[in-house]
């Protein structure tokens, strides 16, 4: 069978000997993942092609199961099942473990093992995308969720200095910042308020060069809201990165821009833990330079710009 791909005057040829991989979440139409990922397919030359599927909540046990019975090779997890999904595998990974969620599986004869590329990709995304390394100083997390949890675990082992928990439910960043300090060994992590009312939300903003948002803030339908930072922050020799990449310039980013900081979107991101992910299925390297050209044009975000500075 030949399938036409929109867009690219090619078809790819799907046969017996296809391999299946995907994308399961729900909802997934807006994932900018098949076409990522089937451009990176094309291009290595491979017989594969991935897919999403949406499952609702209460048959994500007979999807997972289908992943076995149809001999689909690997398939990321994205909301709302990355947490779901853990019990229902075969092993999973330290570092699943250490974020608390899973968002690759890869299938090896019928055995299911959950990796979390989140947290790697993040870390690759900083370096490799905006120049910007881990250890140059401390990081606020805006957040306390499943992502807030990857990115700050790795953000740990990648040599940060300290960090700093902000959530609006001081308890659920207090249970992170112990969750993260016990399986990292770390204890320079801190949970604060979010409206900052003793002033060491302030401060340690100021001294902070990473500032990441974990929350939906910013998003079509979030509500709204304000961040707690300081007037005239993030400012120069800081970067925001705002794990939001819809819109691809979000209320964050331009907070950032107009005070002389650097910006990001977590389309940097979306890319790398891809990558991984594809790198996990397939054995071999996945192709950068084409998973990025491709991921950037689908988002209309044009060329990914270096944010380092």
């Amino acid at each position: 069978m030949s399938l036409p791909l929109r867009g690219t005057g090619r078809s790819m040829i799907i046969d017996g000997n296809t391999t299946v991989y995907g994308l399961i979440g729900n909802p997934v139409g807006h994932s900018l993942s098949p076409a990522m990922q089937n451009a990176a397919l094309r291009h290595m030359g491979l017989n594969g092609v991935y897919v999403p599927f949406n499952p609702p909540p209460d048959r994500l046990g007979e999807a997972v199961g289908g992943i076995r019975a149809l001999g689909i090779a690997g398939v990321n997890v994205t909301v709302p099942y990355k947490v779901a999904v853990m019990p229902l595998l075969d092993r999973l990974t330290g570092e699943a473990v250490a974020c608390g969620a899973v968002n690759t599986i890869v299938n090896r004869g019928g055995v299911l093992l959950g990796h979390n590329t989140d947290g790697q990709g993040f870390i690759r995304a900083l370096r490799q995308e905006h120049g910007f390394d881990p250890a140059r100083g401390p990081a606020v997390i805006y957040g306390a969720g499943g992502s807030a949890r990857a990115v700050a675990a790795a953000l740990v082992r990648a040599g940060c200095p300290g960090l700093a928990l902000v959530n609006r439910r001081l308890e659920k960043a207090q249970r992170l910042a112990e969750a993260v300090s016990l399986s990292t060994g770390v204890k320079e992590i801190h949970a604060l308020p979010w409206d900052g009312g003793d002033g060491r939300l302030a401060d340690f903003t100021r001294r902070a060069k990473l500032l990441v948002n974990c929350t939906p803030l910013g998003m079509p339908g979030s509500g709204g809201g304000e961040f707690p930072i300081p007037p005239g922050l993030p400012g120069p020799g800081q970067l925001a990165y705002d794990l939001v990449y819809s819109p691809l310039h979000t209320p964050f980013m331009e907070l950032a821009s107009r005070n002389g900081a650097a910006a990001a979107n977590g389309l940097s991101m979306l890319l790398h833990q891809g990558a991984l992910s594809l790198e996990k299925w397939t054995g071999r390297a996945a192709p950068l330079d084409v998973m990025r050209r491709e991921l950037y044009r689908r988002a209309g975000a044009g060329a990914p710009p270096n944010t380092a500075r």
